[in-house]
């Protein structure tokens, strides 16, 4: 007789499965984190993660796809309850930089997808993903700063800047020993601003 799966408890232990697995590559990195490391942060078989996910290649796949829509979510929803485009951008980078902790974590487990993705078109067709979210969230936010006339490419270049700016400054947070996490709020603020509204200094026009 067929097993019977209960589709909300699957989808609940996959979650789970998932966070630990996200915690397991941060801690040991991917390269180095075996299933068996996995399995034992989440408390289950080796079996079991084969069960759910069938590789190591397949699971980090599974938990990028998993954060990367639940921090371009979290974003997304926290630009749209912002009132004006000063609170639009605090937001923003509110989200770019969640906790020391957090951003770290998440920054790391990002550059073992990007470098593990430079070997599988697998993990590289997750990282497109990953890009197109965020092209998506920053043109969002780039047509803060875009007059009546702007043209699609060049809305889509200030997204990109904005984004190269963000992507900066995570790298030197990673390699920051004692990161001021509300200085690099300050410094992001400081260059969206410069890249929204370069005529007035970083200061909305109008």
């Amino acid at each position: 007789m067929a097993r019977h799966v209960d589709p909300v408890q699957d989808r609940l232990r996959r979650a789970a499965l998932e966070q630990a697995a996200y915690q397991a590559i941060f801690e040991y990195g991917f390269a180095s984190v075996t299933l068996g490391d996995i399995a034992a942060r989440a408390g289950v078989s080796k079996g079991t993660l084969a069960y759910h996910f069938g590789s190591k290649e397949e699971l980090l796949a599974a938990v990028m796809r998993r954060f990367v829509r639940t921090v371009t979510a979290t974003t997304r929803r926290a630009l749209r309850l912002a009132d004006g485009p000063e609170a639009k951008l605090q937001a923003y980078v509110d989200n770019q930089f969640y906790g020391v902790l957090n951003t770290r974590r998440f920054y790391t487990v990002s550059l073992d997808l990007l470098s593990a993705a430079a070997r599988s078109e697998a993990l590289m067709a997750v990282q497109r993903g990953f890009m197109a979210a965020n092209l998506s969230l920053d043109t969002e936010l780039a047509a803060l700063g875009a007059g009546d006339q702007c043209q699609p490419n060049s809305l889509e270049a200030r997204a990109w800047q904005l984004r190269a700016l963000v992507d900066g400054l995570s790298m030197r947070f990673l390699s920051d020993p004692v990161p001021d996490l509300e200085r690099y709020r300050r410094i992001c603020l400081t260059g969206l601003r410069a890249v929204l509204w370069p005529r007035s200094d970083g200061i909305q026009e109008g």
